[in-house]
């Protein structure tokens, strides 16, 4: 008589293959963004990488057997993901805050994990609501979009690497920024991931996956044709000036004449109807600065000055100031303050005994600022990772004709961020339809068209200025008028449809 087997009990956990497996395929995620494009670009376009990173995902999502392996997985995944994209925090808390090694490393890491639960958190409710049909990369492609917004809103957001981003042109995908911003994007990415998932051992029986990749492709090359804004005036000269300031020597007292110099000397051997110099290019107040340098800056037209501003309080702001040649004054105040670099976060002020971080308590400027007259246009200013948020953005629309972004990341050394962060604005100015000019301390200055192409760019750590025609633009895209919405519905459609499908 054959004794019957007892069956083995189900792996709670990932094998741990598995979870090498996910993190790889993170780490393939970012080899979808800046600057791989441009290293690879000879060779192959890279913006696929993320696609194949979260189809891989999709199929080991669809083989956990519990939620919490999925988490697991959707740990591993995030954790190859952002200790590789995002490593250069590292940097800043090492070498410019003056934390110790191991502390910055450890810091470094615990940021890493916390941003990583989000594509956990998406991969445990995936398992608790999936299918096991095609209709699975629906609800895949929700919930990824939905974590990722979530990720770029929960305690002010940082939405660094959401997938959206990688699709910077060449890729198809661009076009659908116009219309559902860099989110919308981002669900497309998935959607076409979770598709070649649910297709594998299908292959080419299943067309009606095929047809809705090749729509999405499509329709997203046609959207990058479509003009959604016209031009606003003549177009205006305007000088950006990359001081190269090194981020030891700026706050140094000593060293001040070094960045009042270097920019004077820039502005006066660039001349320009519009100057624009980076954040926090004065290390002074605005009322410090002598009136000497001021005249000097608007010598053969208007200026754009990042510098701190004091507040009636007693407090000071992360400003932008315009001034005309005879020092009339308008002044832009940051909304949008970074976390830990910029003010301490209720509970965490004695982060700042350890890390030495000059102008680290600032006052957050209003959430509504009107655009800025200069130049004979109208520009919205952002400051620094302010144009990581997107609808923040539109409240100067349609009134504001130019974007400009004022950096310094020298902060973040010769790493990834620079043109991570330019890849950024090149998707602002798509949903936004408008030129995004960015003058920055180190790199990458440049100009970006609304197309999302770059016009023009500065190679990083180089003292120089770019000269260029920036055209204003009016009218707003279809992103602009209704913000992240569009994207936010169809990816809760998306998880509702499948649900749906799922109980019937």
């Amino acid at each position: 008589m054959t004794q019957a087997r007892t069956p083995l009990p189900t792996p709670r956990r990932p094998a741990v293959s598995s979870l090498a497996a996910a993190a790889a395929l993170g780490a393939l995620c970012v080899l979808g963004f800046a600057p791989f494009d441009a290293y690879f670009a000879a060779y192959f376009p890279v913006w696929p990488a993320p696609t194949l990173a979260l189809g891989g995902l999709f199929l080991l999502w669809r083989k956990a057997t519990t939620t919490r392996a999925a988490m697991l997985l959707g740990l591993a995944w995030g954790a190859g993901c952002f200790l590789f994209g995002v490593s250069w925090i590292y940097v800043s808390l090492s070498q410019f805050a003056g934390l110790a090694p191991p502390a910055a490393a450890g810091a470094t890491l615990l940021f890493c994990l916390y941003l990583a639960l989000f594509p956990a958190l998406a991969g445990g409710l995936f398992v608790r609501w999936r299918s096991s049909t095609r209709r699975d990369a629906l609800l895949f492609a929700g919930l990824w979009t939905l974590a990722e917004w979530l990720r770029g809103t929960l305690f002010t957001g940082f939405p660094w690497l959401a997938v959206g981003y990688s699709q910077s042109p060449p890729s198809p995908l661009a076009g659908w920024a116009s219309v559902l911003g860099v989110y919308g994007v981002g669900f497309g990415v998935a959607l076409i991931g979770g598709l070649l998932g649910a297709m594998r051992g299908g292959g080419w029986r299943k067309p009606g996956a095929w047809i809705a990749i090749m729509l999405l492709l499509g329709l997203g090359g046609l959207l990058r044709r479509m003009d959604w804004t016209q031009p606003a005036g003549s177009p205006v000269t305007v000088s950006l000036l990359q001081g190269n300031v090194p981020q030891s020597l700026k706050w140094d007292p000593k060293r001040l004449p070094l960045s009042v110099d270097t920019y004077l000397r820039l502005a006066q051997n660039h001349p320009a109807a519009l100057t624009v110099l980076p954040e926090t290019a004065l290390p002074l107040y605005f009322n410090e600065v002598p009136r000497e340098v001021l005249h000097g800056l608007t010598r053969h037209g208007d200026a754009l000055i990042g510098v701190a501003v004091g507040t009636t309080d007693g407090g000071y702001t992360n400003g932008a100031v315009t001034l005309t040649p005879q020092l009339a004054a308008q002044a832009y105040a940051k909304r949008h303050l970074v976390p830990f670099g910029e003010y301490a976060p209720p509970g965490f002020g004695w982060f700042f005994r350890f890390a030495h971080i000059p102008m680290s308590d600032f006052t957050a400027g209003s959430a509504r600022q009107e655009a800025l007259n200069v130049a004979g246009q109208r520009i919205a200013p952002n400051i620094c990772y302010e144009d990581l948020f997107g609808e923040e953005l539109l409240g100067a629309l349609p009134a504001a004709t130019l974007l400009v972004n004022l950096s310094n990341t020298a902060w973040f050394g010769d790493s990834l961020a620079q043109p991570q962060h330019l890849q950024i604005a090149r998707l602002r100015a798509i949903e936004t339809g408008r030129v995004m000019l960015r003058a920055t301390n180190t790199g990458m200055t440049a100009m970006v068209a609304p197309n999302g192409e770059i016009a023009a760019a500065l190679p990083p750590f180089v003292t120089a200025a770019l000269v260029v025609q920036a055209q204003g633009r009016s009218g707003l895209t279809p992103y602009a008028r209704w913000g992240n919405l569009l994207a936010l519905l169809i990816a809760a459609g998306a998880c509702l449809a499948a649900l749906r499908r799922r109980e019937a």
